[in-house]
């Protein structure tokens, strides 16, 4: 029986679609490895966001040879799209595959034996029009469904359209599937993910909105949650069903990017602050507690000093609850490289802290409310120094002493003291505490 092994080098949407692969090699009858042991097969899922893809990938492929000097080794997915001739200069790949072929690695190959030359199996990315499903889960308690791929917006920053495609995304009754699966798995939350997730059913007659609606009435879910929505999808419908829904939870990640109106335009973006900003307030009005997190970048150029500062001014008067700051590189043929002034990479680390300090500030004043508070938390399996630790419905994240039986569990809990290192310390509610109590007599007696 061969063996595989398999690495997830970016984002969750990647990691959902490794999941995938892997399942697909599994039911080949493969054996399948964690990525540090020896396997007959390696496949490295690349991204090609961050500015060091090429050295995190080399370093990934000497890795995998290490371990097993003989194994064939699969690069794959959105920096194999996009750079494949660098790839195939790595010594040990033998073989590279873009968008379309990356679910395909198994019609291609029979006997995964080494090859004498890498091969480039890469196509044109706009023949990429196909949806494969994936999902996976970073632990026992939370699942990240795939719903959407590609995109069809050009922001001068991205080259993920240039890697996936275009738009596109399955059915509704397809997602409602494949969640009734991870329901009968024995996941609590599902987390739905994709490039563009709000562009869900683009060009059919379904949209996110009624995706959200199906979701919401999948029997046995207890929590449903999005990754990330652009501003311009997230409608007032939908902030309005969230605040109704009891699956739904209260937490959106909203992307912003720029809070001045013409470095968005420099970004080509599809809105403007003030519609930003009256979404931030419409989630605040309906649903007072919800956590609200805010992506951001700095130094792209473009952005002088102050463009950078109106920016930093409107996020700070946002009531929201964390920022995700991401530091300018270079992507190659992206609009964004035509632009000037060109920012200093200093001077963008710079301004990458003083947002990070700001996210910092945020974060503890939005944890802070709810100080005293009980509130309903998912716990996870993994412990840390005799603590297990979860999410509470907003987003928040507690830990109380570790108890087997609450692993993948919703439990009431009362947040009491936050740690320096960002989580509440925090205490079963009383009603629990004496169920727990009677559950303990139960097994003693």
């Amino acid at each position: 029986m061969k063996s595989a092994a398999f690495e997830t080098l970016g984002c969750k949407l990647n990691f959902s679609e490794t999941s995938s692969m892997r399942r697909d090699f599994e039911d080949e009858g493969f054996e399948l490895k964690e990525f540090d042991d020896k396997a007959d097969v390696y496949v490295i899922n690349t991204c090609s966001v961050t500015l060091d893809a090429n050295s995190a990938c080399r370093k990934t492929v000497r890795q995998a040879l290490r371990r097993n000097p003989d194994a064939f080794v699969a690069v794959v997915g959105c920096y194999a799209q996009l750079e494949p001739e660098e790839i195939a200069q790595i010594e040990g790949v033998d073989v590279v595959l873009g968008a379309k072929d990356k679910f395909h690695l198994l019609d291609l190959f029979d006997d995964f034996v080494k090859q004498e030359k890498t091969i480039i199996h890469n196509t044109d990315v706009n023949e990429a029009v196909d949806f494969h499903n994936a999902f996976s889960s970073d632990d026992r308690t939370r699942a990240f469904l795939k719903v959407q791929d590609g995109c069809n917006y050009k922001c001068s920053f991205c080259t993920i359209p240039l890697a996936r495609g275009a738009s596109r995304s399955p059915k509704i009754a397809t997602v409602v599937r494949n969640a009734e699966q991870l329901v009968a798995e024995g996941f609590k939350e599902i987390i739905v993910t994709g490039v563009n997730s709000g562009d869900f059913g683009y060009g059919t007659d379904e949209n996110f909105y009624m995706l959200l609606q199906a979701l919401d009435e999948v029997k046995g879910l207890e929590r449903l949650r999005v990754s990330s929505i652009e501003p311009n999808l997230l409608t007032e419908e939908i902030i309005r069903f969230a605040a109704t829904s009891k699956k739904l939870q209260p937490h959106f990640h909203i992307p912003l990017q720029s809070g001045s109106d013409e470095m968005l335009k420099i970004m080509r973006r599809r809105y403007k602050s003030d519609l930003y900003r009256s979404r931030v307030e419409l989630i605040r009005e309906l649903i007072p507690d919800a956590c609200i997190g805010v992506d951001v970048i700095t130094g792209h150029p473009g952005e002088t000093e102050e463009l950078f500062q109106e920016s930093f001014d409107f996020i700070n008067s946002l009531d929201v609850s964390y920022l995700h700051v991401f530091t300018y590189s270079e992507r190659p043929n992206t609009h964004a490289l035509s632009l000037k002034p060109v920012i200093p990479k200093q001077e963008r680390k710079k301004r990458t802290h003083k947002l990070r300090r700001l996210s910092k500030k945020k974060r503890f004043n939005f944890d802070s409310r709810f100080e005293g508070q009980v509130r309903p938390a998912l716990f996870e399996e993994s412990e840390k120094d005799g603590l297990m630790f979860g999410w509470t419905n907003n987003y928040v994240r507690v830990a109380i002493p570790f108890n087997e039986r609450l692993v993948n569990t919703i439990q009431d809990i009362e947040l009491t003291s936050i740690t320096s290192e960002g989580h509440f310390l925090s205490t079963l509610s009383e009603s629990v505490q004496q169920e727990e109590q009677a559950i303990a007599e139960l097994i003693d007696g």
